[in-house]
């Protein structure tokens, strides 16, 4: 059973989805829940399947007081870096909130202070903290929807399956087609072997 949030302030919880792609936005949402908020299956986004996590994402919203997301595209993340980037994924998201909040539960050990309202840093929050995991859930599954939109237009990557995660099939998409504009140059796109002529 997850713990609603940690302070009995107005509180947001914030979580990042696709820090570990090779291709695609790390996206970040945030939501803040109201005092009776409860849905027994909510629990880490990873814990969850994908049809849970669409099954859940209009009850959250439903129910939320207030709910954003935000990409931060992979131009950006070469840029300054993804760690930076899932931080300021997060920023955004806390930024569009319609509500004005005082906590701020961050799922994670880094984070970057936001105005001046205090936040913590919880490892595994979206596994303790109901607002934490609810923003985990709103984070993959709209990161989802936009890779599966990049899936049509560039469909020998398999997007609709590995959402830019770095799988066998990716990395062989990647050695066969090359990179794509929504591919993070920063990152190692193939394994050093592969990148050896043959």
């Amino acid at each position: 059973m997850l713990i609603r949030q940690i302070t009995s302030n107005t509180e947001a919880g914030t979580d990042e989805a696709g820090r570990g792609c090779l291709a695609g936005p790390v996206t970040a949402a945030a939501v803040i829940l109201p005092v009776d908020f409860d849905l027994q299956k909510l629990n880490d986004s990873k814990k969850l399947t994908e049809k849970q996590r669409y099954q859940l994402r209009p009850q959250i919203e439903a129910q939320a007081i207030a709910f954003s997301y935000a990409h931060v595209f992979p131009e950006e993340i070469d840029q300054i870096n993804i760690l930076n980037a899932s931080i300021k994924a997060m920023h955004l998201a806390l930024t569009k909130l319609s509500l004005p909040f005082d906590f701020i539960a961050v799922d994670g050990n880094r984070f970057h202070p936001f105005e001046s309202v205090p936040h913590k840093c919880i490892i595994k929050g979206d596994g303790k903290y109901q607002n934490i995991a609810a923003a985990s859930v709103l984070a993959k599954t709209y990161r989802d929807d936009y890779m599966k939109k990049m899936h049509e237009k560039f469909p020998q990557y398999l997007w609709d399956q590995n959402k830019g995660y770095p799988t066998k099939a990716h990395r062989k998409a990647i050695k066969e087609n090359g990179a794509t504009p929504h591919h993070r140059k920063s990152f190692q796109l193939l394994p050093k072997q592969l990148e050896l002529p043959l």
